[in-house]
């Protein structure tokens, strides 16, 4: 088996700076205890930084490991870089890590043992979410339909089985990722990539699963998105991403019922209430909605179970 770490990057010379080294050092770790092959691939998203000198810089003294880089000629997002990691990656199963994530030296071992089950697709780690100066344990997600769309939260700690595997930390089986075509790129520049492809990868009947003793922590304040994007924006996306989510993923009737009696109501309430970030998002999906549902069609052809039986397993 071989084992590799993909890490996206946008200007953030900083993190990598710090956090590369330790990627290296738990890779190594790994190696050592298990006899595995492995190797960091890491894509940047066309920097404005000093990202790709330091990077050019690591590859050169990194000696341990096999470092491979890539560099997008010009800014693509989050999920059309990941895709374009894991396509340079060699390994057997696939994990990755945001560039503001550190993890912890073994974090490898717990995870990776999932994957002796051939039906695992994802197994997701136990984030040390640092939030405004205070640390939240994250990692496991529930959620339930409402009104047409997906509502999400975090879940109970202490169970195995979660909705999703964060795409900033968590291993995946590279072979079921192709099978079911990777993180959607509709969602880019970021967000709800990570939650579509798990339920994707649920509703075609693999699993997903959550380990606790898989510890990383997460400056998600010190990421690109936080730190580069307005809230306003950020809001729109995710408005946008949503609504792409349903239209991809939901085939039970009374989920799409409720989602075309909603979606004028939700419009409506939007113009009265003036939330903008709600109506730019419904222009910008409606503007790829052909896209959204070619996409749709590719999708339902793999998928075996109804979005009930997906959720009737996430109650907390």
């Amino acid at each position: 088996m071989k084992i590799s770490i993909v890490v996206p990057n946008y200007n953030g010379v900083k993190l990598i700076k710090e956090n590369l080294p330790l990627v290296v050092s738990s890779l190594v770790y790994f190696r050592n205890k298990t006899n595995h092959n492995v190797e960091l691939v890491v894509v940047d998203d066309a920097s404005s930084d000093e990202s790709v000198e330091f990077l050019n810089y690591f590859q050169n003294r990194t000696k341990a490991i096999d470092v491979i880089i890539e560099v997008n000629k010009i800014n693509k997002g989050f999920s059309p870089t990941v895709n374009i990691g894991v396509k340079k990656s060699t390994g057997d199963i696939v994990v990755l890590l945001n560039s503001d994530v550190i993890p912890s030296e073994d974090f490898l071992i717990p995870l990776v043992k999932h994957f002796s089950n051939e039906n695992i697709f994802a197994a997701a780690c136990m984030d040390k979410s640092i939030e405004d100066g205070k640390t939240v344990l994250r990692g496991r997600g529930v959620g339930h339909w409402k009104n047409g769309f997906l509502a999400h939260k975090m879940g109970d700690l202490e169970k195995k089985n979660t909705l999703w595997a964060s795409g900033g930390s968590s291993a995946f089986s590279k072979k079921i990722w192709n099978k079911i075509g990777g993180l959607c790129e509709l969602y880019a520049p970021y967000y709800w990539e990570d939650i579509d492809l798990s339920y994707r990868a649920l509703k075609c009947g693999f699993e997903v699963v959550f380990e606790k003793e898989s510890i990383v922590i997460h400056k998600h304040e010190e990421g690109s998105i936080k730190k580069s994007q307005s809230k306003q924006k950020v809001n729109k996306i995710v408005n946008r991403n949503q609504h792409i989510f349903t239209l991809l993923n939901a085939t039970d009737k009374k989920i799409l019922v409720e989602y075309i009696i909603n979606f004028p109501l939700f419009f409506l309430r939007g113009i009265k209430n003036k939330d903008t970030s709600y109506l730019s998002g419904t222009f910008m999906m409606i503007a790829i909605l052909p896209q959204i549902l070619s996409a749709r069609k590719t999708f339902q052809h793999m998928m075996r179970k109804s979005d009930a039986e997906i959720i009737s397993s996430f109650d907390n």
